[in-house]
């Protein structure tokens, strides 16, 4: 690691590379059954032409005309998934295969159809009424009574669950919201049950760098779908954004270089925690701090389980770890909403004025193990302490949160040289519908306490699904590869080759099952 790829806290050096404790160079995949293709420049033979071809998934979802953008999960019913496509529309579909849903009736099985080429998944619903791709999706929570679609012409359309189940099974459409000439993301806001200031909210950034968080609540016949906060800090596009694992705070990123985290609910407020000068946010980093600075923007953000800081991705493989406030649980700090009197009195302190949260609005450390843009990142659920990054350079990096966010592992040719489009560490708290009669080995390990929250899922422009062992010390440490799913087209080849990559996936079941968003147009389901 160079001296401009050291890690820095507060202006003074302390990690050398003597702290990194492996790097790893991926030899593209050669020990999987999977991926025995040959190197040299010898005629592709029809057992290759059969491997370039392999398709590991167990259904797939091919009702969408165009390129596959986004892919969100039901909070409830985490088989049941909804799509955005290029071709203006969104679909719902049950993910389950065929093949493992309750058998057909008798009569069926009692005079059998041939086997023919198997057949896609039907959709639940289509989504339609936008006049531009759809390029974000997203269920509410905590019931997954809303679906929201949001598009390149700006709008942000809502359809609810009208069965008292919610089953995820039925849609109509409620309401739509347009502000922005360009919307670029949604994120749900966390929430539990009986918690009904943040249930069914969402925000989005828009291309003109601009944050709405809107309320959806179909019983408010007037206006189904609320503003109920407005954020113009970025002057830049914004890229990305996360809210705290309690809900509290919502963290934002932009093509400016700035990062900003927003008191939505006023709990910080009430907390005495005074925001940025010049601003409504309690935390506030601009390219004008020269150790904030990155050349090219900010294009990822991701918070750590605890909300104590936040991780931020660039351009050139900058990422920035930053402090955020700690804020009380008590209810009575979520009574009150920020006002404009009390912004105007906030004091000029700027993103280090954080009453009663050491370490909050503090630039913890500057990371730079890649060498292009972070596109993705994702922190693992404790006990273990990591922080991935996918870069475009193709590699993917771990870091040790608990330990100066020393590089653990450097995976350099993690997708064959191709961008990693998103890591995500498995979720154990999402069940694996319609597979009852199919137990599972997560299914075991989370009955025994022993969950899989090491294993990390990535999926990048060569169309493959990879699996990855991130713990330390294991036998599968030594290369970190543990699985390969193949179907997807990947990078075309020609001029006349499809288009293929993975634009993004949903995972569940402890990571048994996942489903893709293929550049193709098809989504994938598979399992373990």
């Amino acid at each position: 690691m160079s001296s401009s790829q050291d890690i820095h806290h507060e202006d003074e050096d302390f990690l050398n590379v003597d702290d990194a404790e492996e790097v790893i160079q991926q030899d593209d995949d050669h020990l999987m059954d999977s991926d025995a293709d040959g190197d040299d420049d010898t005629p592709v033979s029809s057992e290759d032409e059969e491997i370039n071809l392999q398709n590991d998934s167990l259904a797939h979802f091919d009702h969408h005309g165009d390129s596959i953008f986004c892919i969100a999960q039901h909070p409830s019913h985490p088989s049941i998934v909804v799509t955005g496509s290029g071709d203006d529309t969104a679909c719902i579909f049950d993910s389950t295969p065929l093949e493992i849903r309750p058998p057909l009736p008798p009569s069926f099985e009692s005079d059998p159809q041939p086997q023919t080429e198997r057949k896609s998944l039907e959709p639940l619903a289509t989504l339609d009424g936008h006049s531009d791709s759809v390029n974000a999706v997203a269920f509410t929570n905590p019931r997954g009574d809303y679906v929201v679609t949001a598009g390149l012409d700006g709008r942000l359309r809502v359809w609810r669950d009208p069965t008292a189940q919610k089953t995820g099974r039925n849609w109509e459409f409620l309401a739509e919201s347009q502000e922005v000439e360009e919307i670029n993301w949604v994120a749900v806001c966390p929430c539990s049950d009986g918690d009904e200031e943040k249930s069914n909210i969402i925000a989005l950034g828009a291309s003109d760098g601009s944050v709405w968080v809107y309320k959806v609540d179909g019983s408010d016949t007037s206006q189904p779908v609320s503003i109920i906060q407005t954020f113009f800090q970025h002057t830049g596009s914004c890229t990305a954004g996360a809210w705290t694992p309690d809900g509290k705070l919502l963290a934002t990123v932009s093509e400016d270089g700035s990062f900003y985290v927003y008191d939505v609910f006023g709990a910080a407020s009430a907390a005495g925690i005074q925001y940025s000068a010049g601003t409504n946010a309690v935390v506030g980093y601009t390219a004008d701090d020269q150790r904030f600075a990155v050349e090219g923007g900010l294009y990822s953000v991701a918070i750590a389980p605890t909300g104590a800081f936040a991780a931020v991705g660039g351009a050139e493989g900058h990422i920035k770890v930053v402090g955020l406030p700690r804020l009380p649980t008590s209810p009575a700090s979520l009574s009150s909403k920020p006002s404009s009197k009390s912004k105007s009195k906030s004091s000029a302190a700027g993103s280090k004025s954080t009453a009663g949260a050491p370490g909050a609005g503090t630039l913890l450390a500057s990371l730079q193990a890649q060498s292009e843009s972070i596109e993705t990142l994702s922190f693992s659920a404790p006990p273990l302490t990591l922080l991935a990054s996918g870069s475009v350079d193709g590699s993917i990096a771990l870091f040790d949160t608990a330990h100066r966010f020393a590089v653990r592992r450097h995976i350099r040719e993690a997708h064959e040289g191709t961008a990693v489009v998103k890591v995500e560490f498995v979720n154990d708290d999402l069940p694996l519908a319609g597979s009852a009669a199919r137990p599972t080995a997560s299914a075991a390990s989370s009955a025994s306490g022993q969950g899989r929250s090491w294993l990390l899922t990535s999926v990048g422009m060569d169309g493959v699904v990879r699996r990855w062992d991130t713990r330390g010390g294991t036998a599968a440490a030594g290369q970190g590869l543990l699985k390969v799913w193949r179907g997807h087209a990947g990078i075309p080849e020609g001029e006349d080759a499809p288009s293929g990559g993975i634009l993004g996936f949903v995972q569940s079941g402890g990571g048994r099952r996942i489903v893709t968003a293929g550049d193709e147009g098809v989504a994938l389901v598979f399992e373990e």
